[in-house]
């Protein structure tokens, strides 16, 4: 059977070595201003130096340019794309149409991952992105198991298909700056520096009726965003998604620490590793989820997201 992918976001150009030295086949890495939700910044010249040492040790790295697009980004796209193909990387995640338009002019040939976030929900949409030129359907986080190994059957080899096997989801995005808004308004001007250190700063959004759940917030260049107050993990059921043929694991690291997702990487490795090796045979040892519960933080729990929950959509 096909080996399916470890894939994991990196913050910077030695997190991603240390991911790959970990395990991980892949990593997804970008700059703020055309990707959204980075654990960091890999420039494009961190990028000439990262990419060939990746291909050298067997790995691929891919750059989110999946921003939301408005017109003052535009003049600087196609430059951006430019420079991406002189590179090499081995794909760009893309979610907005005019990344298409400009990788056409600027980046021909270069292979393209559809991610439209909490719309990509089904194979007919996902066909429509491939004759445009997309290999990979990125699903979203909202599909349930069956769901998504009905997608990857219907697509087949047509299109590869990523799901979100481990840590945390976004659950709102503004493009304002409203943790900076809010602060102003208290009138606390010295804590805006410390905006970008997000839940390391203990930057919580607790509803009323729910007190025991905190959702981390953090402020970038982009915005605000809200994420989950649990962190997927699909290792113990692994194997199902692998039963279904699914292509990509992805791993997110965002808000976690380095030694966190090292742990997270050589977990899945084993898992997946095992499960190829002899699928007949493949029984979960329990002692890589140990691993990970070890460093989980206690007030987050590990979950199954939406993967065995009823349909959403």
């Amino acid at each position: 059977m096909k080996k399916p992918e470890l894939l994991i976001s990196s913050g910077s150009a030695e997190e991603a070595q240390r991911y790959i030295k970990a395990g991980a086949d892949a990593v997804v890495v970008g700059e703020h201003k055309f990707g959204i939700r980075l654990p960091g910044e890999v420039t494009t010249e961190e990028l000439r130096r990262l990419v060939p040492w990746a291909h050298g040790h067997g790995a691929k790295v891919y750059v989110a340019v999946n921003n939301i697009m408005d017109n003052g980004v535009l003049p600087d796209l196609e430059a951006y794309l430019s420079k991406l193909q002189e590179i090499g990387p081995d794909a760009l995640v893309f979610g907005d149409p005019a990344v298409l338009m400009a990788v056409r002019s600027a980046a021909p040939g270069m292979p393209l991952h559809w991610n439209a976030e909490m719309t990509s929900t089904n194979y007919a949409t996902a066909r429509y992105w491939r004759r445009k030129g997309a290999v990979r359907m990125v699903l979203a986080r909202e599909l349930n198991l069956e769901e998504t190994i009905d997608i990857k059957r219907q697509l087949a080899d047509e299109m590869e298909v990523q799901v979100q096997v481990h840590g945390m989801t976004n659950i709102y995005h503004s493009k304002r700056s409203l943790l900076t808004i809010y602060k102003e308004h208290r009138g606390r001007p010295e804590e805006l520096q410390k905006l970008s250190l997000g839940m390391e700063e203990g930057l919580f959004l607790i509803e009323q009726e729910r007190q025991d759940e905190r959702y981390p917030v953090y402020e970038d260049e982009n915005g605000t965003h809200i994420m989950s107050s649990d962190d997927i993990c699909m290792l113990d059921s692994l194997h199902e998604l692998m039963e279904g043929e699914i292509d990509s694991f992805k791993v997110e690291g965002l808000l976690k620490s380095a030694e966190y997702n090292e742990t997270v990487i050589r977990s899945y490795r084993q898992a997946i590793d095992a499960y190829v090796a002899d699928p007949e045979r493949y029984e979960f040892n329990e002692e890589w989820l140990d691993a990970i519960r070890a460093l989980q933080d206690p007030r987050r729990e590990l979950s199954y997201g939406f993967f065995f929950k009823e349909q959403v959509y």
